[in-house]
C-alpha cells in the first residue's frame, strides 16, 4: 500500500487520513478496509509505536472509530475488526485510549461529586457502574480515588496540624476506598500511592503510619497487605523513614497473628 509507505517516510502528512472519515466512503465500508491495508504498510515500514504516536500528534487517535458507521462506532467492534485483520497493535491502542478517556471522565465526575458532598453510597454505586461499563480494573480505580481525595483539600502547611486534618478527611471517606480495595493487589497499589504522596509532600512525612493504621482499622487495608508492603513491596521513596514508622505496628500485627495461631492449635 503506497499511501502507508509514503506516510512512513514522511512524504505524506498524517492529516491526509481525514479523507477516510467522509460519510460516503465510511458507509460503503471502504474506509475501514483501506485503513487496514494502509496501517499494515505503515507499521511494516516503521513500527506500531511510531504509527500511534503520529496519530496522536495529528489528533487523529480520537477519530479512529469514525472509520465505521455510527452504529458500529464502539471499541468492541473496532477491536474485533482490526484483530481479525491482523492489527492487534491498533486494537490494543484503542482500548488503552478508551481506558484513559474513561478515567479522565470518572475523575472529573468524582471531583464534582466531592465538591457537592455527594453521599458516599451514591459515589460507590456510580464508580461500580462505570467500572462495569468500561471494564476498569479495581487497581486503577483505587489509585484514582486516592489522588482525587488528596487533591480535594487545601492542606495545612504546618506538619503538626496536617496529620490531624488528613486523618479526619480520610476517615470520612474510608468507606469509599474500602469498596475498591477488596483485592490484595488493590491494597498494595493504595499503600504505594500513600507512600509516594507522603514522600512527595514533605508535610506528610510523619503522617504515613497514622494513615495506614487508620485504614487498617477502617477495613481499607488488611494485615496481609501491610506486612507484604513492609517486607518487600515498598518503593525506595522514603523507604527508611516509612519502614521505621511502621515497625512497632508491624510487630504488633505479627505478635497478634502468632497469638491467634497458638490459640488455634490449643483448640
Amino acid at each position: 500500500m503506497l499511501t502507508g509507505i509514503l506516510l512512513a517516510n514522511g512524504t505524506l502528512p498524517p492529516p491526509i487520513l481525514t479523507s477516510l472519515f467522509s460519510d460516503n466512503v465510511v458507509k460503503e465500508g471502504i474506509s475501514a478496509s483501506f485503513a487496514v491495508k494502509l496501517f499494515k504498510a505503515w507499521i511494516s515500514e516503521k513500527d506500531a509505536n511510531a504509527v500511534t504516536s503520529a496519530l496522536r500528534k495529528a489528533n487523529l487517535d480520537k477519530k479512529l472509530l469514525e472509520l465505521f458507521p455510527a452504529s458500529k462506532q464502539n471499541v468492541e467492534h473496532f477491536s474485533k475488526y482490526f484483530n481479525e485483520a491482523g492489527l492487534k497493535e491498533l486494537s490494543d491502542f484503542m482500548r488503552v485510549q478508551q481506558s484513559q478517556g474513561t478515567r479522565k471522565e470518572l475523575q472529573k465526575e468524582l471531583q464534582e461529586r466531592l465538591s457537592q458532598d455527594c453521599p458516599i453510597r451514591e459515589m460507590v454505586v456510580y464508580v461500580k457502574e462505570e467500572m462495569k461499563r468500561s471494564a476498569l480494573q479495581e487497581q486503577a480505580v483505587i489509585g484514582l480515588l486516592w489522588n482525587i481525595l488528596m487533591n480535594a483539600v487545601e492542606w495545612n502547611k504546618k506538619e503538626e496540624l496536617v496529620t490531624e486534618q488528613a486523618l479526619k478527611h480520610l476517615k470520612h471517606y474510608a468507606p469509599l476506598l474500602a469498596a475498591f480495595s477488596t483485592q490484595g493487589q488493590s491494597e498494595l497499589v493504595l499503600l504505594l500511592r500513600i507512600q509516594e504522596y507522603c514522600y512527595d509532600n514533605i508535610h506528610f512525612m510523619k503522617s504515613f503510619s497514622k494513615i495506614v493504621v487508620l485504614f487498617y482499622k477502617a477495613d481499607v487495608l488488611s494485615e496481609e497487605a501491610i506486612l507484604r508492603w513492609y517486607k518487600d513491596t515498598h518503593t525506595t521513596k522514603g523507604k527508611g523513614v516509612f519502614v521505621e514508622q511502621m515497625k512497632k505496628f508491624v510487630e504488633w500485627l505479627q505478635n497478634a497473628e502468632e497469638e491467634s495461631e497458638s490459640e488455634g492449635e490449643e483448640d
